[in-house]
């Protein structure tokens, strides 16, 4: 599967608005006018209006020439991260999105009880991968937001994954809840927390979606594995979300597969009230262009 499919499906949906936080980042604008060439959104450009118009001049788009592209000059990052948030809850913008500002800042917004956009629920981290040879989507989750989730955080983390996965199209993803074995072992969390959200699935406690687990990431992601293990399973080798136990099993993947796969990624922060993209100052335009057209398809109307 490829991530350019994700654009296609974004130009297909009713006229959508991203507010941008600080705005004036290169390669966050040199993404925002290849989404605009791609009739993917509108944008509200948040930040110093001096320094946008500047390097929107230098990536070839102006807000002359593209309507698509509006800039609110402010005083502060502070307060460009407060009004793109106030733009997406007061129904102004769709999704917000992070600019040249520290992630501290922007999720300080996104939680404030006044304006922000939480919904009670957990906020994670959904990144979905094209990884060459392979033949479909690899989400991953949460490899950036929750740090040890426990169970009922796992919930809501496999939930907000299932919800971006139904959005690009698969109806009913296979979830691996990953551990380092495929057996349940008392001294290992990993493997608790994973038989019991199989079990959860199984009683119709967690729904749209098939999970079974806890399952090794070679078991997980290849049917020749599983066989070798004699694992008979409906995820088992195919796998479309692979739900990591840590932070640091979700950091370390993603950027395995980034660095080492050469996989294309886009990634959004679920949960909230509105998509949220949350990139990373490391990733490149492609990543963040890629992000942008992931926010659109998650857009719920």
């Amino acid at each position: 599967m490829k991530l350019t499919n994700l654009i296609k499906n974004a130009t297909r949906k009713s006229p959508v608005t991203v507010a941008v936080a600080a705005a004036e980042d290169e390669e966050v604008l040199e993404a925002v006018v290849e989404a605009v060439d791609h009739k993917l959104a509108r944008f509200l450009l948040f930040g110093n209006q001096e320094k946008i118009e500047k390097i929107l001049s230098r990536n070839g788009g102006n807000t002359t020439e593209y309507e698509s592209l509006v800039v609110v000059n402010t005083s502060s990052v502070e307060k460009a991260a407060v009004d793109a948030v106030k733009a997406v809850h007061d129904g102004k913008a769709d999704v917000l999105m992070k600019g040249n500002i520290p992630t501290s800042t922007i999720l300080k917004a996104v939680l404030n009880k006044e304006y922000g956009l939480r919904t009670g629920n957990v906020l994670s981290h959904v990144a979905v991968f094209e990884v060459p040879d392979y033949d479909r989507y690899v989400i991953v989750t949460d490899a950036a937001m929750n740090i040890a989730p426990g169970l009922q955080e796992k919930v809501q983390i496999l939930n907000n994954a299932v919800t971006v996965a139904t959005s690009i199209g698969i109806p009913l993803p296979k979830v691996a809840p990953i551990a380092a074995v495929e057996m349940v072992n008392p001294a290992m969390q990993a493997t608790l927390d994973a038989a019991v959200l199989t079990q959860m699935n199984h009683r119709g406690q967690i729904q749209n979606c098939i999970v079974d687990g806890p399952l090794a990431l070679d078991n997980a992601i290849s049917i020749l594995a599983a066989e070798h293990k004699g694992i008979t399973s409906a995820v088992a080798g195919q796998a479309d979300i692979l739900l990591v136990p840590t932070i640091e099993v979700g950091n370390a993947l993603y950027k395995s597969l980034v660095y080492f796969a050469k996989a294309e990624v886009g990634a959004v922060i679920g949960g909230a009230r509105a998509p949220i993209v949350l990139t990373s100052r490391a990733d490149s335009a492609k990543s963040k262009l890629y992000s942008i057209a992931l926010a659109v398809c998650s857009v719920n109307r």
